[in-house]
């Protein structure tokens, strides 16, 4: 069993032991058990409020690395050509506190009939897909200080 307590960001020189896949939802939680992909038990222990990343490394108390992948999960994927329509659908899916994953004229949401209907109303064409859903961390992630 490997329990972890330290996180090592992204870039890590040092050889992976075991890898674990992780939902969305689970990589907002600061308190998970799992199996590796090696078969072994992972326990984490971490902070919570700074959601692990996809492709994140962790150490464990016996100095093995771990590391994080996403796991592949149902997403409505909405995209259109129209700049315009594209940038109204993201205020009103942030306007509603929508986990929302934005790319270059598409994003991605969980499924949602009502917020699939409302992009669709704004103009969006809407399907659903399997994908690694990474939603945008959000604008204060990284701390919010007054200048």
């Amino acid at each position: 069993m490997l329990d972890i307590y330290q996180r090592l960001g992204t870039h890590c020189h040092e050889a992976v032991y075991t890898k674990v896949t992780l939902s969305h939802e689970q990589r907002d939680r600061g308190r998970l058990k799992l199996i590796g992909e090696n078969g072994e038990e992972v326990r984490v222990f971490l902070d919570r409020g700074k959601p692990l990343q996809v492709g994140e490394f962790l150490r464990s108390e016996c100095n093995k690395i771990v590391q994080v992948q996403g796991a592949v999960e149902d997403v409505a994927h909405a995209s259109c050509d129209d700049w315009q329509a594209f940038s109204k659908a993201c205020y009103h899916l942030g306007n509603r506190h929508t986990k929302i994953q934005v790319g270059d004229r598409w994003l991605r949401i969980k499924p949602d009939h009502v917020l699939e209907e409302m992009l669709h109303l704004l103009g969006l064409v809407v399907s659903h897909e399997s994908a690694v859903f990474v939603p945008e961390s959000g604008a204060y992630s990284h701390g919010h200080h007054h200048g």
